[in-house]
């Protein structure tokens, strides 16, 4: 069993709104992150056969610490995204918050590029 987060995969708002049900948007976020609805998943979860199928089913409801768990492990947000589109949000215009990880590395970016500008201008001075 894994205890890291997938790589990111790429779910369109399209394959979202083609989604019927919770279910379907769980399928689409386990076929996404390279799953089939097997053992190899449920394990990844800690879930039983019984209580996967009943998630994708409908018949019962999924915690949060779970359905996150479900997320990262698969490494989309389509069930989140489908839950949006249900309740009327333009899933297209959605973006991520730039994490603390992110924020540094682009600010070491623009610091680079910044000195890389200032000895450019000093050996052509």
């Amino acid at each position: 069993m894994s205890n890291q987060i997938s790589l990111p995969t790429i779910v369109t708002p399209n394959e979202v709104a083609r989604e019927k049900t919770l279910g379907g948007a769980i399928e689409l976020c386990a076929k996404a992150g390279g799953y089939s609805l097997d053992k190899t998943l449920q394990a990844e979860l800690k879930v039983d056969k019984a209580q996967f199928s009943r998630w994708t089913n409908g018949t019962e409801g999924i915690i949060w610490p779970k359905f996150e768990l479900l997320m990262d492990t698969c490494g989309n947000d389509a069930p989140l995204l489908w839950m949006l589109h249900r309740r009327g949000y333009d899933v297209s215009s959605l973006r991520r918050l730039e994490t603390e990880t992110e924020k540094e590395n682009r600010l070491l970016r623009e610091e680079n590029l910044a000195l890389r500008r200032v000895l450019a201008a000093g050996v052509s001075a």
